[in-house]
């Protein structure tokens, strides 16, 4: 291994509490694990992995011929992200597994780090979606295959969606770390000794939080599915990132707006997002979710009216009113033709009997499966389905997350389930519709 030329003394050690030397093999189910010494002895190696700073051209170097000969690596990111658009990334961590690199991101071009990163066999992460937002937005990486979110595999196993990486070390490994630095300032230099305890810690014990719950998915027969929903919410992720300015209007759609206040909203939106992005600050600065609704709910004409009837802030107002003003004119003006088209309504009956039919049918593939019912079938996931059999839309458009593991199941059973309820899907969506045009 080429090891990477260091900017200071190594660091040695972590803040990470509870010693592995200390696990007791009472902690761990035996039907979870299979090698509890083995466990062990990987633990305590963790504890005294070298730490490195990469904060040079030649360390740099050196560390990416170091990570073109590993097969896998843990990593985790701090940024500063307070008061503007683009995210700063302040430090990259990465465990290989037989050290610790601590990359100064500000003081590096990082350009080829990204390639080595995109071509790695497999890239750890825990509750990577801040993460990958940077990457994405730093590289130009295309949507990442390599991936594996130990978040997502802890939620098949569990069923809690967001499990913090504190909590899954406490409960998977009995390692305790501490986590009061995360909102402190990484663009400082030196870093604090919390700081860069704190950052080590992230990574330290990734990789054996990843080996224990790889044992616990083979033996449960989930180890694909997760690695499949680990595929596909990279894929997301890149999408997020990719999005045009004229689609982010849809993440504030609402069912009850009419053709032209969804234009409004559409032109807004997309102008908000475009002026964010050149100015690098963030987007709520500009206009805040609730202006924005202000704007789409009372379509104010003059700046007398944006200071009157929306909670535009005053200096936006100053600085951007007239051009708003404009802006909010031309997209009531478009025809009907080319404004957007209605959100549909959401599914609401006070008969619960279709829900309670889609509960049974999740519930007995989650006996069937093991998969957690709020893992196997998402409620936006859902609201489509209905959508797609209520108002006879192509069966194509189901979700993507409903083509892969779980389409047998969607086409074999739930979608012949929700045919059968078909008039009271549309019976309940239009009545929503109904009601809001009262």
């Amino acid at each position: 291994m080429t090891q990477a030329s260091t900017d200071s003394t190594s660091t040695q050690g972590s803040s990470a509490k509870g010693a592995a030397t200390a696990k007791k093999a009472t902690l761990y189910d035996s039907s979870k694990l299979i090698d509890v010494e083995a466990i062990k002895r990987d633990l305590e190696a963790s504890s005294e992995l070298p730490v490195y700073w990469v904060s040079d051209f030649d360390a740099l170097e050196a560390c990416l011929d170091d990570l073109e000969t590993r097969d896998r690596v843990a990593l985790d990111t701090e940024f500063i992200k307070r008061s503007t658009y683009f995210p700063i990334l302040a430090l990259v961590q990465i465990n290989t597994g037989e050290c610790i690199y601590l990359i100064d991101a500000p003081k590096l071009d990082l350009t080829e780090f990204w390639v080595v990163l995109e071509e790695m066999p497999m890239m750890i992460w825990h509750a990577c979606g801040e993460d990958l937002g940077i990457f994405y937005l730093l590289s130009e990486s295309p949507a990442l295959t390599n991936v594996f979110d130990t978040q997502i595999a802890l939620s098949y196993l569990t069923g809690q969606l967001q499990m913090g990486y504190q909590q899954a070390l406490s409960q998977e490994l009995d390692i305790h770390v501490e986590k009061g630095e995360s909102q402190s300032d990484w663009l400082a230099r030196p870093l604090t000794h919390e700081q860069e305890c704190y950052a080590i810690d992230d990574v330290r014990y990734l990789l054996n939080l990843y080996d224990i719950l790889h044992q616990q998915l083979n033996k449960q027969n989930l180890l694909d599915k997760v690695i499949e929903d680990c595929q596909l919410y990279t894929k997301e992720l890149y999408d997020a990132a990719n999005i045009e300015d004229d689609a982010t209007y849809l993440a504030m759609a609402d069912f009850r707006y009419t053709g032209e206040q969804l234009a409004v909203l559409q032109a807004v939106s997309s102008w908000r997002e475009a002026l964010a992005r050149a100015t690098n600050q963030p987007k709520t600065f500009i206009l805040k979710k609730q202006a924005v609704r202000d704007v789409v709910v009372e379509f104010p004409k003059s700046i007398k009216q944006l200071t009157q009837k929306t909670t535009m802030h005053r200096s936006m107002i100053h600085l951007y009113g007239e051009e708003l003003i404009d802006i909010i004119n031309k997209a009531r003006n478009l025809p009907a033709e080319e404004q957007p088209a209605r959100i549909f309504p959401p599914y609401r009956s006070k008969d619960k009997t279709v829900s309670k039919a889609v509960q049974q049918a999740v519930k007995d593939y989650e006996a069937e499966t093991g998969v957690p019912a709020n893992v196997l079938m998402r409620k936006k996931w859902l609201s489509q389905l209905y959508e797609i059999i209520a108002f006879d839309l192509p069966i194509e458009d189901i979700p993507e997350g409903l083509k892969g593991w779980r389409n047998p199941w969607v086409m074999q059973t739930l979608i012949p389930l929700l045919e059968s309820y078909k008039q009271e899907l549309q019976d309940g969506m239009r009545m929503q519709q109904e009601e809001e045009e009262l």
